[in-house]
């Protein structure tokens, strides 16, 4: 039955991550919002959206030192495997279609845009994990103002700069209005809510028999979350990457990664430190440096190249091994 159950999960997540894409593509239309806009804030954090719930739960409400890790594991995890992972996946998705794309090895990006989401994760993320080193409370707090504005500020840079969606005769007609060309609002709204709902329940599910997978074929609990769980929570929201990439629109399937990193590197460890005891967390120092590593390629490529090679994409996963073998270890 949990076999049957992740496999029913995954096609609830295929499901709804096609209507979301339809729907946010939509949306951006309609509100005349840039393709950076419409990957890095619309897509990022709605798709994010389920995964922060963990930590912000465990620092709102969560008493003591495990709520706290839990809350701390949850921020460096999360841009951990969309910086390793999902960019490997992201890479290996362009090269298997390298026949199709006349621009192979590179992606045709926004580079403004996914270089600046680069450039507000290695600042928000660096003072995050840097306030768990710091004593003094008043300094934390500034720390913690100062990231939610930077995040406010990174929402208004991006609505500003970057090319538009496109005209709405290149999309697919919206799935729940599909005899109109131009749908009206409410019901863009209603299908990306719907198809939102439809992916945390399809998550949800996925998490609950990986979980139950794991135990029955005898994985310890440590590599459990350590390694499957994250993988679980954040890995199937980023569908929508993959068909935005076999769609050629790469400046959002990258953006939904980048922008879900900013988002979740930035605004999460601020309520951490307005609300909790924050201190770094023993273990976390590895999965931490091959996230600067990992993006810092990324990042690399795009200032000297001003192109993002599928490449540099692909060495995720040679960090996330190097991240499973010193676990094992």
């Amino acid at each position: 039955m949990a076999f049957l159950l992740l496999i029913l999960s995954l096609g609830m997540i295929l499901f709804a991550a096609k209507i979301f894409t339809n729907g946010v593509e939509w949306l951006g239309v309609r509100l005349k919002l840039t393709e950076g806009a419409v990957g890095s804030i619309l897509a990022a954090v709605g798709t994010a959206m389920p995964e922060s719930l963990i930590p912000l739960i465990a620092f709102l409400f969560g008493k003591g030192l495990e709520q706290q890790h839990i809350g701390m594991g949850a921020i460096i995890g999360a841009p951990f495997m969309l910086s390793t992972l999902a960019f490997f996946i992201s890479g290996l998705v362009v090269v298997l279609e390298a026949r199709q794309r006349l621009d192979f090895p590179f992606l045709i990006v926004d580079e403004r845009v996914v270089r600046r989401d680069l450039a507000f994760f290695f600042v928000g993320y660096s003072l995050g994990i840097g306030a768990a080193f710091i004593n003094n409370e008043l300094l934390e707090n500034l720390i913690a103002v100062f990231l939610l504005a930077w995040y406010c500020f990174y929402v208004w840079l991006t609505l500003r700069i970057g090319h538009t969606t496109g005209h709405d005769s290149e999309l697919h007609p919206l799935y729940f209005s599909s005899s109109r060309r131009n749908p009206r609002l409410l019901l863009i709204i209603i299908q990306v809510l719907f198809a939102l709902l439809v992916l945390i329940a399809g998550a949800d599910l996925f998490v609950d028999n990986v979980e139950v997978i794991a135990k029955m074929i005898g994985i310890p609990s440590f590599i459990l979350s350590l390694i499957i769980a994250p993988i679980a929570t954040e890995l199937p929201e980023k569908f929508n990457s993959i068909i935005w990439l076999t769609q050629k629109k790469d400046t959002l399937a990258i953006g939904n990664i980048t922008g879900a990193m900013v988002f979740q590197s930035v605004v999460l460890p601020s309520i951490g430190i307005l609300f909790t005891d924050w201190h770094f967390v023993f273990g976390a120092l590895v999965p931490v440096l091959l996230t600067y590593v990992s993006a810092g390629l990324v990042f690399l490529s795009l200032a000297t190249l001003k192109k993002l090679n599928a490449y540099a994409l692909l060495a995720g996963g040679l960090f996330y091994v190097i991240f499973l073998l010193f676990t094992i270890v």
